[in-house]
């Protein structure tokens, strides 16, 4: 199985923590693919690139809840070029800072819901890092990679024979 990691971020934090993932969950997967979402758009859902793979949506918050502007175009696309991605299973890491308590971790959430809407499925919850805790994300964000990862493979459809 692939996991492709799909960076959305104005400070490089969600990209150190999808370095840490690649670097420290390996072992779970046989390939972890970084992607920033600069310039991509839907097609990055595309049924040919999504058979046996994962992705998993690692964005902070931006603004007044926004997704970052490198996330952007990606973002959008899902609503003016919707399709249907019943294929594509999902996980979301949201960075965010609880002191916004009204648009809290809402660069993930956004995207959380809009891939529900075109039917993706996702494993596990979205987990929600506070940045006022003073902890490390690329640490528990590792960490719950590695749970998530193995739920994944749980509910990974069994090819037909």
């Amino acid at each position: 199985m692939k996991l492709t990691i799909l960076v959305g971020t104005m400070t490089s934090t969600a990209d150190y923590v999808a370095q840490a993932i690649q670097m420290d969950c390996s072992d779970l997967v046989d390939e972890i693919a970084i992607l920033q979402m600069d310039d991509l758009d839907i097609n990055v859902f595309n049924t040919d690139k999504a058979e046996d793979a994962l992705y998993l949506i690692c964005t902070s918050t931006y603004g007044s809840g926004d997704v970052p502007d490198n996330a952007r175009a990606l973002y959008d696309s899902m609503d003016s070029q919707p399709q249907f991605l019943g294929h594509v299973r999902y996980g979301v890491i949201a960075l965010g800072d609880r002191t916004y308590l009204q648009t809290y971790c809402f660069g993930g959430k956004k995207f959380d819901e809009r891939l529900q809407d075109l039917g993706a499925k996702r494993i596990g919850e979205v987990w929600c890092h506070d940045a006022s805790e003073g902890t490390m994300p690329e640490s528990l964000g590792t960490d719950w990679c590695r749970e998530w990862l193995q739920l994944a493979l749980q509910a990974q459809p069994q090819s037909a024979t």
